[in-house]
């Protein structure tokens, strides 16, 4: 197979999104015939968080089916999400036990042959005050002490809770393309910067998009797996986008 590269994110995948579990197991086994890379775009869980001695019950199929697509050959990487960021280091479980790098921010990678900046998408063109905010606080040392420091059945029940409010579902439909929109001119900007990249690759906003800023010079947008199975595969000679159980030829 030639060097393909399937993307996914925004899957939020947690007790209260259990509808896109099954399909999304399904999607990983087919991993290995899309592609020989996965890059998992962040926001995977609805809620992560890594504990030193404890993974979330509640991930245990989706991290199952992870492994077994590392052990059929498919390089993985992860890029947390504002979701579930709090997962990175050499030793973590992601890391350590199942052999996927964890990106905690943005990464310079080859992707195909293509030279890519690649980051969730937080944190770099919010519209709102109290997201911005949010950012700050989600990634504060203090903060994630202090969470570490709870036992994690209190501290999941508590995340479980807060889901609600952190869900990009709370989240009108023209505010969402706005934030999609004001996501382009950044992915743009990132592209007039940096000439040396030919693609920059972003989730977060729940909108897929494939824009093509200059001759064979893209951004990249895979979409929202959560609801519309959406996800990407770049090659050296194409970048597909779609819809699970669609594949490209």
């Amino acid at each position: 197979m030639a060097d393909r590269v399937v993307i996914v994110g925004d899957s939020h995948l947690g007790p209260n999104n259990r509808a896109d579990e099954p399909s999304f197991h399904q999607f990983l086994a087919a991993v290995p015939e899309l592609g020989d890379r996965l890059i998992l775009m962040g926001d995977l869980f609805e809620f992560w968080f890594g504990y030193r001695r404890a993974i979330p019950r509640d991930s245990f199929k989706t991290m199952a089916g992870l492994a077994r697509v590392v052990e059929r050959g498919v390089k993985a990487e992860m890029f947390g999400g504002n979701h579930d960021r709090w997962a990175g280091g050499r030793d973590s479980f992601w890391a350590g036990d199942l052999g996927i790098p964890f990106h905690t921010d943005g990464a310079d990678l080859t992707l195909a042959g293509r030279k890519t900046w690649v980051h969730h998408g937080d944190g770099l063109a919010e519209a709102k005050l109290s997201s911005k905010v949010m950012h700050r606080v989600t990634r504060n040392p203090i903060t994630i002490a202090l969470f570490r420091a709870i036992h994690p059945d209190f501290g999941f029940k508590l995340t479980d809770k807060l889901a609600t409010v952190l869900s990009q579902a709370n989240k009108t439909a023209e505010a969402m393309d706005a934030s999609a929109a004001k996501q382009e001119r950044f992915a743009r900007s990132v592209l007039d910067r940096r000439p040396e990249l030919s693609l920059v690759l972003l989730a977060h906003t729940h909108r897929q998009r494939l824009v093509e800023h200059a001759p064979g010079r893209f951004y990249l947008n895979a979409g929202q797996w959560m609801s519309e199975r959406h996800y990407a595969v770049v090659s050296a000679g194409a970048i597909w986008v779609g819809a699970w159980p669609s594949r490209p030829a």
